[in-house]
């Protein structure tokens, strides 16, 4: 700073920091700008993703529902006579072949 004073007046070495101040401050609003716009757009995507985890919650609850009367169904249905029984194979045995024509399209469609 010392180097700075040597020929030059006092206002000149003003002028070159204030003119240099002014700079880094642009700079600086700059960069906090930037800031404050990256941390606005977080905030919207953070918005939007809990929205999103609010409606899978839903569709999950809505699904454990579903679940839940099936298995309650089924339960009377096993508990139920023999005729019931033969039913339960049938639907059972069918389930297995539906799961494998399901497992076999969906492995032919990936290759």
């Amino acid at each position: 700073m010392a180097e700075w004073g040597r020929g030059q007046s006092p206002s000149a070495v003003e002028d070159v920091l204030d003119v240099e101040n002014k700079r880094m401050a642009d700079s600086l609003a700059n960069k906090v700008t930037r800031l404050k716009s990256l941390a606005l757009d977080i905030d919207k995507d953070a918005d939007e993703q809990n929205r999103y985890l609010d409606g899978m919650d839903s569709d999950f609850m809505s699904v454990t529902g579903l679940l839940t009367g099936s298995v309650k169904r089924f339960s009377t249905m096993t508990r139920s006579g023999r005729d019931n029984r033969k039913l339960l194979c049938y639907v059972s045995a069918g389930l297995i072949v539906v799961f494998f024509i399901l497992y076999y399209l969906v492995s032919k469609a990936g290759t």
